[in-house]
This record gives structure tokens, C-alpha cells and sequence, in this order.
């Protein structure tokens, strides 16, 4: 027979807020649909590793399930059900599934972002020294330098010719591709480097990607390391060192998404933050678009550009781009674009870092995120004393909490690390500056910003569940 709770552990179990790790009472039901979900994102991951292919992957996967381009919706052609999205630039993208109600009432948005760090080339790249042809480049995103050397990288990215002809660039992907890396110092004689402060361990300038060592067979020519690796990429791609010049390419970790840990509970892989978020939040808007019956507010999935580097340019979250496409959905039906972001409601769909006892040091144990106790719903995120943040209002954040409860979407709060040891933003402050409500929402992250980050699957699959809810019932 049960002992009898004592009237003090009853009122604990009311009172108190503590969230239990989501494996626990997972049956196999379940566990099926958590495998299931994480091998779509591996595979979204994979197919994904720049913010222009998992636009690419979410412009396909769109137009499979009968969403059409938002600029063929003419004045008052807009009908509950229909399913509209707008590429922007091939960087963003911004889709939605109509709802009953008009648009004037608002809409229920998610907002992630597609871009995560890595090594950019610069304008004039190439250059051979001692015999060997480097890459210069410029990392994007806040990164730990001495990370990305001796690991292997993959180029992926576009070039336009002089001719105007976008050229796809991806090598090191395959298994027979080559690959690319920064090199590193030995231990041996890097007894004065490893006296230098972490950040200096690798300078800036010195993170050169190594990318060939073999002569072109010209005994009169000069720097033919050089000229050999631009003859084979104009022998591949057509291209000349001038066409370097405003290309886009990034090198990113060559290795693929994969299981982690004995008991696979985990992904490890590069690109979680903030894919993470993006793929649940596109695959809740598919959900929406699926259903039986159009949601009853719009329901929008926007994927921005930029996050990593203060979301500026015509694709990053400060841009007009958000404002145009939601201004095109309102002309079309007839609706006040002020008054239908006035009563929007978006979840910043972006991560948290994953308290790791390895470093207890820089957490506060009661305000951390846990990995596998599902969605982190941070109030503000900032720096100091909350700069960079829109700090959500206790009313929406009320009603989320609610909502998460209501639909069983197992929840947690978390800020991103003690007051005065960092700090860090999302899109959040700029979709306020809309004037909708909005409230971070996302899934935490072990290894942030490295070359190899880690999530749970369990919190993945609750982000999917909990942003479809937002989509549904918000």
C-alpha cells in the first residue's frame, strides 16, 4: 500500500517548478516517431550546411506539398487554406498557410535562422608560400579560432562568372572529394604559443585554408603551386581569379551529422544553431498546411539570414524583407498591415546553451537549460544588464507557459550564463520592433558555435510538438 503524501510534499508538488528529463515515460510508440523525426534532420542537415542550401531544401520540400510563390496571389485572391512562401535572395525564406480569421487579427509566426559560423574567403584569396597555395579567409560568427584548425573542411558556396552564370561550388562533401583544412602547430614547438590567452592561441589572419601543394609542369612559369589550383578550378568551373571576387564561399566541417552516444539519445553536428530550430519550425508549418481544416490564424515560418553576424543586410532579420512579405499578404486580402502585426505573436525559434557540468563554473544552476528537458523559453537573452534584448512581457509569456501546458509540451526557462560572464541575442528585438509579441523559444546546445555541436533528440522532437501547438492554438 502507497505511504500517503505528508500535507507538505503535496504542496510541493503544486507549488514547485521542476522540469523532469523527457525520456523519462517515452514508450516505444513514441521513441519511433523521435528516430523518425531526427533522421529527417540529419538529413536536412547534411543536404544544408550554408544558409542557401537549406533554403534550396525548404523551397523543395514547399513546393512538394502545394505551397505556390506569394507573388502569384493577386488583390483579394487570398483564400483561407492556401499556402504561399517568398525566397529571398536564395538566403531567406518566409512561408505561410492561411488561416480562417483575417489577417487584420494577426498571425502566429516562427522565426529561426538558417546561418550558423564559419570560414568565409576573402575578396583576393589565393596566394602560394613555400610551395604551398593557401586560401585567405575571414571568419563569420562568433567562433572559438583554435577550433577550426586541424579539422576536416569542406567549400561550398557560389561564384558568378563573368558571364553572369551562377556556378554551385560543393567539394568535400562525397566520399571520393577532397578535403580542406587550416593547419595547426605541433606541440613540440608550441611551448610560446600555448602560452598565449585562448583568443590569441590562432590569430584571425592566420585561419588559411590549405588548398594545394602540387606545381603546375611549367619550368618558365611563376607562383605555379598557385596557377596550378586556379587551372584545375578553371578546368572544373570555368572560372578566373577575378571571379573570386564577390563570390560566396564558405568552408564548414566536412563530416556528417551522426548519432551520439552509446544509448544514440544524441546528434552531434555541425549547424545545430540554429537549424535545430529551423527544421522543427518549418516541418510544425508543414503540419499546419497538412491539416484537415486551415489553422485559424496564419500560420508563418520565417528562416532568416544574417543572425550570426547582427542579422543586418537585405536577408538578415533587420532587414524590410519580413515586413514586405507579411505587407504583400495584407494588400492581398485587404487588410491593415499595422493592425496585423499589432496582433501578431511570434516564437523566436533560436537555442540555448545546454548547462554542461564541465563548466558549472559560468551557469546559474537555477536559471540553466538542460538537455532533455525540452523547450527553453528564455524571457530576454542580452548581455549585462539586458542589452540586446526585448525581454518579453509577462502577459505573453503567460499565455505560452499556458499553451505549452496545455498541449503537454514539456517546457523549461533558461537564460544563456551567469549576469556578467557573456551574453548573446536572436532575431526576438527585431521582430518587437514590429510591434508583434515575441518570446524566445528553442532548444539547448552543448559545444555552441564549434565545429561539432551536440542536442537531444528528445528536445528536438518536443520543439516540433510545441511549435506546431503554437501554430494551432496560439
Amino acid at each position: 500500500m502507497a505511504e500517503k503524501k505528508t500535507r507538505g510534499q503535496e504542496l510541493l508538488e503544486k507549488l514547485f517548478f521542476n522540469p523532469k528529463n523527457c525520456w523519462d515515460g517515452v514508450d516505444e510508440k513514441t521513441e519511433a516517431d523521435i528516430e523518425d523525426f531526427s533522421r529527417g534532420y540529419r538529413r536536412f542537415l547534411d543536404s544544408g550546411k550554408t544558409e542557401r542550401e537549406c533554403v534550396i531544401f525548404a523551397e523543395e520540400l514547399l513546393r512538394k506539398n502545394g505551397f505556390t510563390a506569394a507573388k502569384d496571389a493577386g488583390k483579394g485572391a487570398l483564400k483561407s487554406g492556401m499556402k504561399v512562401y517568398r525566397n529571398i535572395r536564395g538566403k531567406s525564406l518566409v512561408c505561410a498557410v492561411i488561416g480562417k480569421k483575417p489577417l487584420e487579427g494577426g498571425m502566429n509566426i516562427l522565426g529561426a535562422h538558417l546561418d550558423s559560423p564559419r570560414i568565409d574567403l576573402k575578396q583576393n584569396p589565393l596566394y602560394e608560400d613555400s610551395d604551398f597555395a593557401f586560401l585567405d579567409t575571414h571568419y563569420y560568427g562568433g567562433i572559438k579560432k583554435y577550433q577550426w584548425t586541424a579539422v576536416p573542411l569542406a567549400m561550398h558556396g557560389i561564384i558568378i562568372d563573368g558571364k553572369g552564370a551562377k556556378i554551385d561550388i560543393r567539394v568535400g562533401e562525397d566520399e571520393d572529394d577532397p578535403v580542406f583544412t587550416i593547419t595547426d602547430l605541433l606541440p613540440h614547438l608550441a611551448r610560446e604559443q600555448m602560452q598565449k590567452k585562448a583568443a590569441e592561441v590562432v590569430e584571425g589572419e592566420d585561419l588559411d585554408v590549405l588548398a594545394g601543394s602540387r606545381p603546375y609542369r611549367d619550368g618558365k612559369a611563376k607562383e605555379k603551386v598557385k596557377l596550378n589550383v586556379l587551372s584545375l578550378l578553371h578546368e572544373k568551373y570555368g572560372i578566373a581569379e577575378r571571379d573570386l571576387a564577390g563570390a560566396e564561399i564558405e568552408f564548414v566541417p566536412a563530416f556528417k551529422a551522426r548519432d551520439l552516444g552509446v544509448d544514440r539519445s544524441m546528434i552531434g553536428a555541425y549547424g545545430h544553431d540554429d537549424r535545430c530550430c529551423a527544421y522543427p519550425s518549418l516541418m510544425a508549418l508543414l503540419l499546419a498546411a497538412s491539416a484537415k481544416k486551415p489553422p485559424e490564424k496564419t500560420a508563418v515560418c520565417y528562416l532568416s539570414d544574417k543572425e550570426e553576424t547582427g542579422s543586418y543586410g537585405n536577408t538578415g532579420a533587420q532587414s524590410r524583407a519580413f515586413e514586405n512579405f507579411a505587407a504583400s499578404l495584407c494588400e492581398a486580402a485587404g487588410a491593415a498591415l499595422m493592425r496585423c502585426l499589432d496582433n501578431s505573436s511570434m516564437l523566436s525559434a533560436d537555442v540555448n546553451a545546454a548547462f554542461d557540468p564541465a563548466y558549472a563554473g559560468v551557469f546559474d544552476k537555477r536559471n540553466a537549460s538542460y538537455m532533455g528537458k525540452g523547450l527553453v523559453l528564455s524571457k530576454y537573452t542580452g548581455s549585462g544588464g539586458k542589452f540586446g534584448a526585448s525581454d518579453a512581457n509577462a502577459e505573453f509569456c503567460s499565455r505560452v507557459q499556458a499553451l505549452m501546458d496545455k498541449n503537454g509540451i514539456s517546457w523549461q526557462f533558461g537564460e544563456l550564463g551567469k549576469v556578467d560572464k557573456g551574453g548573446g541575442g536572436t532575431i526576438a528585438l527585431h521582430a518587437a520592433k514590429l510591434g508583434i509579441d515575441v518570446l524566445d523559444c528553442g532548444i539547448p546546445v552543448l559545444s555552441m558555435h564549434s565545429p561539432f555541436e551536440v542536442i537531444s533528440k528528445v528536445d528536438l522532437y518536443t520543439a516540433y510538438r510545441g511549435y506546431a501547438a503554437f501554430l494551432r492554438d496560439a
